[in-house]
């Protein structure tokens, strides 16, 4: 059920990054989740919280891809290793490389949190 979960959860990131598609992404979370990483100062609270969180990175972001490399699943924690390529909003090319955790309880997502190192998204992206 998790390893299901997190391959959702990477389906509707692709839908989001492609075609905007906010509904599938949010839907794969808890109503009671916490959402974040390690740019933002502060935490995205249930579903209203991951879509704005969700909204911001595709609206920051122009032409945007990430490739998952690892998925490792332990009972209701998913770790996905990731490659985002894309642009930023002056049309500069962005590459990095992260780190999501996921925990899971009853086929939704109770928390996300994404690692990376944000000096390679360039200045105006780590705002």
């Amino acid at each position: 059920m998790s390893e299901d979960l997190a391959r959702r959860f990477i389906d509707a990131l692709w839908a989001l990054e492609k075609s905007n598609d906010l509904d599938s992404i949010v839907d794969t979370y808890a109503d009671d989740c916490q959402v974040g990483n390690v740019v933002s100062p502060r935490r995205f609270d249930g579903k209203a919280g991951a879509r704005d969180f969700w909204s911001t990175y595709r609206g920051t972001l122009g032409e945007v891809h990430s490739d998952f490399h690892n998925i490792i699943v332990a009972g209701d924690h998913a770790a996905l290793e990731w490659t985002t390529k894309g642009t930023g909003p002056g049309g500069q090319p962005i590459d990095y490389d992260g780190v999501s955790i996921l925990e899971m309880a009853d086929g939704k997502i109770t928390r996300f949190w994404a690692y990376f190192d944000p000096s390679k998204l360039g200045h105006e992206l780590q705002r």
